[in-house]
């Protein structure tokens, strides 16, 4: 599940393609465009907080981040990597 909604950054792009995750790569064949930094895209909890662990997390967008993720994130580091765009 896409619980997270982040707003996109090149290290963390780069990061998924690198672990199989191409985000950037346009898919016409699925009408998607490819992503970009300053993109908002929703992404698995679990590719969020391993790329936290490796310092390439995007910042998140709270407001429309699903509730259940503050069960698996503690509130200072949901604080500490908020969008405030």
């Amino acid at each position: 599940m896409h619980t997270v909604c982040a707003v996109m950054t090149e290290d963390f792009l780069i990061y998924g393609r690198s672990m199989g995750n191409d985000l950037i790569t346009p898919r016409p064949e699925f009408d998607f465009p490819g992503l970009k930094a300053g993109d908002r895209w929703c992404v698995c909890l679990g590719r969020w907080v391993e790329a936290l662990e490796v310092g390439f997390a995007p910042p998140l967008c709270l407001e429309a981040t699903h509730a259940s993720v503050s069960e698996f994130i503690d509130r200072d580091t949901l604080q500490a990597h908020t969008w405030n765009g």
